[in-house]
């Protein structure tokens, strides 16, 4: 089903291509004014020309107000973005703050795994045009720069990425507790117990029904978002442990995944990019399938009992006063 809904958002989008294609220069807008965007000043020539590249690339979804609303945009899930708000989900900047420029070139270049986002080959002459253009759709661009670009240190757990990975699968479920009301579980109920108060000195004994799925969140952008299962989703915005870090760290913008970096320390981020890449390679796999059947086999479990009240010895004499 995902692959004909894909198949359908492909078809649905180079057909508005097609279909305007020969009317981009009578559609795109003209402009007679330079204008500062993100706190730079953009020529009314490259705005005009930037607004062409965007009627022949990105209209047929986006729609020509940079609504989402484009001709094609009933039969694509999830719906294209809403350039007016100027909230961006896969940036390498903290949350909710404008992207740069070079975060705009990659989702464009590379596009959004999962979704009807596809990769565009804009030729390099006309994407910074394009950039800019979509900047007038929202007025955070005249007022706001973008954010301070979050870049990945080297990675500590370089030549030991199966220590990084049972780390992260501690931090993941012990210290950042990323499944309490988002994402799936992927340990039992005795290890994600032991974790917490080896990492947290906190007992975890309340576990939600369902532990091991995702629960829809609440967006800025007018829809339900579902947290990926990484042994079943695509991930959006690239499943290499560089873009994992990049996630992690700087959140999504808009939704309930927040940004991570330094809230964690970095040992912790790379050591939860590396269990996450390692969930993200069981995919389609018999060992997701293991996993799962360990998981719902797993003992009834309790949590334990406290331990008892500490007393003096008997046998001790008083201490004389």
């Amino acid at each position: 089903m995902h692959r004909i809904a894909s198949i359908s958002a492909v078809v649905l989008a180079l057909a508005g291509v097609s279909a305007c294609h020969h009317h981009a220069s009578e559609m795109a807008p003209r402009f007679s004014e330079a204008m500062t965007l993100g706190g730079q000043t953009v020529s009314a020539a490259t705005l005009t020309h930037g607004g062409e590249v965007y009627t022949h690339y990105c209209r047929p979804c986006h729609g020509a107000k940079g609504d989402g609303k484009g001709p094609s945009a009933p039969g694509l899930r999830p719906p294209p973005r809403d350039f007016r708000l100027g909230t961006f989900k896969f940036a390498a900047v903290a949350g909710g703050q404008l992207p740069n420029d070079e975060d705009l070139r990659r989702i464009i270049k590379g596009g959004l795994h999962g979704t009807p986002m596809l990769k565009w080959d804009v030729p390099e002459a006309e994407m910074a045009p394009l950039i800019a253009y979509l900047k007038t759709f929202s007025p955070r661009w005249k007022t706001d720069k973008p954010g301070d670009p979050i870049v990945a240190p080297p990675d500590p757990w370089a030549g030991k990425v199966a220590e990084g990975i049972e780390r992260g699968k501690r931090v993941y479920h012990g210290m950042a507790q990323c499944a309490v009301a988002c994402h799936p579980n992927y340990a039992t109920k005795q290890e994600i117990f032991d974790f917490t108060k080896e990492l947290t000195s906190m007992e975890l004994t309340q576990f939600r029904d369902d532990m091991y799925g995702s629960i829809a969140k609440d967006s800025d952008y007018g829809v339900k978002i579902l947290p990926p299962d990484f042994t079943y989703s695509r991930l959006r915005s690239g499943e290499m442990p560089p873009d994992i870090y990049r996630t992690i760290a700087s959140g999504i913008g808009g939704t309930a995944m927040p940004t991570w970096k330094g809230v964690l320390p970095e040992t912790d981020l790379w050591a939860m990019t590396h269990y996450v890449k390692s969930l993200v390679d069981l995919r389609e796999t018999s060992a997701a399938d293991a996993l799962r059947d360990r998981l719902a086999n797993q003992p009834a479990w309790s949590p334990p009992p406290p331990p008892p009240p500490t007393t003096p010895d008997a046998g001790t004499p008083p201490a004389r006063k």
